[in-house]
């Protein structure tokens, strides 16, 4: 993994903070029904700590932390193994 990378075995990031998560193998299906899809490994996400704290079913099953993705791209916690801040832009 390249430097700037951090793995969810060392750090979090905080409660609802905006990230580049890695999730290995990744597929995300294209329009069209025809089951066509391209890998996208770097997704954003917003950390939930705690997502599952008081839903013990869950909880169980997928740990107690969730990433929110936007659209339709939510992963459960151990889908992301790495996450790194989101850069800031360009000055303008």
């Amino acid at each position: 993994m390249s430097e700037g990378w951090i793995s969810v075995d060392q750090a979090l990031p905080e409660d609802d903070q905006r990230v580049l998560g890695y999730i290995p193998g990744n597929k995300v299906f294209l329009p069209g029904g025809d089951l066509q899809f391209e890998l996208r490994e770097v997704v954003v996400l917003r950390f939930c700590q705690d997502f599952y704290a008081k839903n013990e079913e869950k909880k169980a099953k997928h740990g107690v932390h969730f990433w929110a993705g936007e659209g339709n791209s939510n992963h459960f916690f151990a889908d992301v193994t790495h996450w790194r801040p989101i850069p800031e832009g360009p000055e303008a």
